[in-house]
């Protein structure tokens, strides 16, 4: 019997045998299971990969572009603001110490200006095909950059000089937003690479050819200089001339790179030596068209001419954002004029039928319908209303060309200065009123 049990006990154990390897399966089919999760996973992983590959390869060119000109028109749109009340204040009664504060506020918006024009450019990766050709006051120019220069190295604590040739011409022709945004680029790295001693700005006329004036603008500095192989990397697109000394005194490394471009899609170039007693020199030559004052002020483009009384006008003001509303105003306000405001190019020309305007500004960045087809619109209107002067504004340059075509009688690129706003107003008024 004891024999026969363990027989039977021999044939239960095998019999139990089966569901261990019942188990065994189980759990190989649960790490299949565990498996195939990963791999669907894993494919999941790859399939966004590719979407967003593909998302990227299909955004070209021409939507990279319009996005940065959107960017672009975006940014200069509050720095309208911040230049301009900093132009009124300096207008105003202050004492050094509060000068000194406008100053600075007034140096660092026209550095993001300059450093939004950069930017776009860069990414854009040309410069000559966005070149202008504008009309503008080149001494006037070189002031206002020797204006940002001594206001810089105050609020630093540094020394300045400004040199600027008397026998510089006045009314040229060139792109004076990139020729600005390439000096403030130079006048920021002198400043921001000099801890003690000072920073100079020197601007010489230059023997020019096929009938153009050559002129240099030579931006000095006694800071920390630079090697022969760090001169080497100083134009690379995105490449500081010396890593460490960059994560000390920061920037993208890109400016350099864009005003070497910048340079030489406007006839000139751009050269750094080392300056005796310490420090660097960076030279940058441009070639620019002489102009007679009255073909420029026949030529639709804004030219700094001395400022004369004008007539008070009624300005109609096509913008939307509220913060340009308010800049617009207070410039306007501040020159005699008064404004009204609307949002939408759609109600422009009803409003222009009803009112008794003198003048329309117009922003090219609506809601709705656009500042191009707007003014296509107006001039579609009857006389008188249809020869109402018309003055374009826009963070983009490229539209300028659209805007003169659809029928602009000028136009201003933000930041947008008292000035040359109200140098506008006079031309284009001058101009609607001979062509009635």
């Amino acid at each position: 019997m004891a024999a026969k049990s363990r027989s039977q006990r021999t044939t239960r154990s095998a019999k139990r045998r089966p569901p261990k390897k019942r188990a065994s399966g189980l759990a190989a089919r649960k790490a299949g299971k565990r498996v195939a999760k990963t791999r669907v996973a894993k494919t999941r992983v790859i399939k966004t990969r590719v979407v967003k590959t593909r998302v990227v390869q299909t955004a070209g060119p021409g939507m990279v572009e319009a996005a940065l000109a959107a960017f672009a028109h975006e940014v200069r749109t509050p720095l309208t603001g911040i230049l301009a009340i900093s132009d009124l204040l300096a207008t105003s009664d202050l004492d050094e110490r509060e000068r000194r504060w406008v100053d600075t506020i007034k140096a660092g918006a026209e550095h993001l200006a300059g450093l939004a024009t950069l930017f776009v450019d860069a990414a854009r990766g040309r410069v000559v095909a966005g070149v202008r050709q504008d009309f503008f006051d080149l001494r006037a120019l070189a002031r206002s950059a020797g204006d940002s220069l001594a206001g810089r190295a105050a609020a630093k604590g540094l020394q300045s000089r400004v040199d600027i040739s008397e026998k510089l011409p006045a009314l040229v022709v060139g792109d004076p937003v990139r020729l600005r945004a390439a000096l403030e680029n130079l006048i920021d790295n002198a400043v921001k690479f000099t801890e003690q001693g000072g920073v100079a700005l020197e601007v010489v006329p230059m023997r020019g050819v096929k009938g153009k004036a050559g002129v240099a603008f030579s931006v000095s500095d006694s800071g920390i200089g630079l090697t022969l192989s760090e001169i080497k990397r100083l134009f690379r697109p995105f490449s500081q001339a010396n890593v460490t000394i960059a994560s000390r005194f920061g920037g993208a490394g890109l400016g350099l790179s864009s005003v070497k471009q910048i340079a030489r899609a406007m006839g000139g170039d751009i050269i750094v030596a080392p300056r005796r007693g310490g420090g660097t020199t960076f030279t940058l030559t441009v070639s620019v068209a002489r102009a007679r004052a009255s073909k420029a002020a026949g030529a639709g483009a804004t030219v700094v001419v001395p400022a004369s009384p004008a007539q008070a006008l009624r300005i109609l003001g096509v913008e939307d954002n509220p913060f340009g509303r308010v800049v617009l105003n207070t410039i306007l306000t501040e020159l005699g004029h008064s404004a009204e405001f609307i949002g939408r190019g759609e109600a422009a020309t009803e409003r222009i039928a009803q009112g008794d305007f003198d003048a329309v500004l117009m922003d090219m960045v609506l809601p709705g319908i656009d500042g191009i087809e707007t003014i296509r619109r107006i001039r579609r209107l009857g006389p008188p209303f249809g020869q109402i002067s018309i003055i374009g504004v826009s963070g983009r340059g490229d539209d300028e060309a659209a805007a003169h075509q659809a029928g602009a009688d000028a136009f201003l690129v933000k930041p947008v200065s008292p000035r040359s706003l109200a140098t506008a107003l006079l031309e284009a008024t001058r101009r609607a009123a001979a062509a009635t």
